[in-house]
């Protein structure tokens, strides 16, 4: 004879059977562990795309927003996506900020002729076509600015600022036109934002403020900046002729490169892997951030040639306009709007692509625990390590739209020596460090992309 279950019974012998489930899952690191090994195995033997990142450069040379030296590489790259079977290859359009740096000129006249390294910053206004010639005044901060203001007015304003690190320094090259505007002065210039100088001055963004006029602003080497440094402290008279022929022009067109590797179950739920295609018209780009578009492209790359196909589907973005606008992730962003709760992580490689060490997180802290339980994986990389603040410049603009977002981190010793200068070249990279970022990357989207739960937020 038999008696029915009463409800309560029922209820109990389900969450038994669900708890049964959950203790009979493996760790992830036990899960992937073949794959990982896998993965190893064939990332640091296969050279292919280091050699085709270093033919990009060669090839292509600086590719700047709005620049046909861009649209070529980009025309390039998708061609060659399509070329080792990536679904889906497209790309996106974006419109994107035109400046063009023009011929520029800086030489010091008195006490001693002689030219200085220059490097116009982007975004900077020209100078008047016959140019600025003004006596210099030398500050280390913001604060003695203010405090030598009676001695600023018609002046070329030289920030000699020491690097401290590029978060603190960095505000001399954005905010300097501002401040040195406020005072009175002419034009201003920068000692480079870095730690290391080989007469090598370094570009970048910087801003204006409609509030005051805007001024000629532009990047000095740091062996310049601390010869006039010299000079003022010995009593001389600085006389600085500068030459900029820099301007805005209209809006250009460009594009998001995007291919996938689609997913067998969940074709829907994205894992994205990126960094960006643009860089700076000088030097070629390939620390800055072709070689961390590249890693995104081997770690896909390696995926395909080991048949290792997850669940879900892995897109490799290469953003365009990240040098100055990021116009290439907020056009993105709103593009794929109604997709974005799809979008399970963002991750992101533009710290160049030298020795990996782990990643950095912003997401959950449920998230974080899964990372944890196959970092393991990853130890014969040297990229174990995990830590909370992503250190990302795109993929931040998915963050806020609720996107997890993921930074790889690498050895950055050396990366302000060359960043945004005619020194980032091909042979600033090791060919063994790319390939690991690359196998690192292929571990974390694979697992991310693969595992039988959705990644929490």
């Amino acid at each position: 004879m038999t008696f029915p279950l009463r409800l309560p019974v029922l209820l109990s012998l389900a969450f038994l059977a669900m708890d049964s489930r959950a203790a009979e899952r493996k760790p992830l690191d036990v899960q992937y562990e073949t794959a990982a090994r896998r993965i190893i195995g064939l990332g640091p033997s296969d050279n292919v795309a280091f050699e085709r990142l270093a033919e990009m450069c060669d090839t292509f040379g600086s590719r700047f927003s709005g620049s046909q030296n861009l649209e070529k590489a980009i025309d390039w790259c998708l061609a060659k996506l399509v070329e080792d079977g990536f679904e889906n290859v497209r790309g996106e359009p974006v419109t994107v900020p035109r400046w063009v740096r023009g011929n520029e000129t800086a030489r010091v006249i008195s006490p001693r002729p002689c030219e200085l390294h220059l490097l116009g910053l982007g975004g900077s206004v020209g100078t008047p076509k016959g140019g600025i010639r003004a006596r210099a005044l030398v500050v280390t901060s913001f604060e003695e600015l203010r405090e030598k203001a009676a001695d600023a007015k018609g002046r070329i304003i030289v920030f000699n600022a020491p690097f401290v690190d590029y978060g603190s320094t960095v505000v001399f090259r954005v905010k300097g036109a501002i401040e040195a505007a406020k005072v009175g002065a002419v034009a201003s210039l920068i000692r480079s934002v870095a730690p290391f100088s080989m007469q090598t001055p370094h570009t970048g963004m910087m801003d204006y403020d409609s509030a005051v006029p805007k001024i000629p602003h532009a990047a000095i080497s740091i062996e310049d900046a601390e010869m006039l440094q010299r000079f003022q402290e010995r009593g001389d008279a600085i006389e600085i002729e500068l030459k900029m022929e820099a301007q805005t022009l209209p809006d250009g067109q460009s594009r998001n490169v995007v291919a996938e590797l689609v997913g067998t179950e969940y074709p829907e739920q994205i894992v994205l892997l990126s960094g960006h295609i643009d860089s700076w018209d000088v030097g070629t780009g390939a620390m800055d951030d072709g070689g961390g578009c590249f890693a995104s492209w081997q770690a896909v790359r390696i995926l395909k040639q080991l048949n290792l196909r997850p669940r879900r589907t892995i897109r490799v973005v290469f953003w365009t306009n990240e040098e100055n606008g990021m116009a290439g992730v907020k056009t993105y962003r709103e593009k794929h709007a109604a997709d974005l709760n799809n979008h399970l992580i963002a991750m992101e490689s533009d710290s160049g692509t030298f020795a990996p060490e782990g990643f950095s997180f912003d997401g959950s802290e449920k998230a974080m625990a899964l990372f944890e339980e196959f970092a393991a994986l990853l130890k014969p990389l040297g990229a174990d390590r995990l830590k909370w603040g992503a250190e990302v410049s795109d993929v931040s603009q998915l963050a806020s739209k609720g996107v997890p977002v993921m930074g790889l981190d690498v050895d950055r010793t050396k990366y302000f020596w060359y960043h945004h200068t005619d020194a980032d070249t091909i042979d600033k990279l090791d060919i063994d460090e790319f390939n690991r970022c690359a196998a690192a990357m292929a571990i974390m989207a694979y697992v991310v992309a693969d595992m039988p739960e959705r990644l929490p937020r």
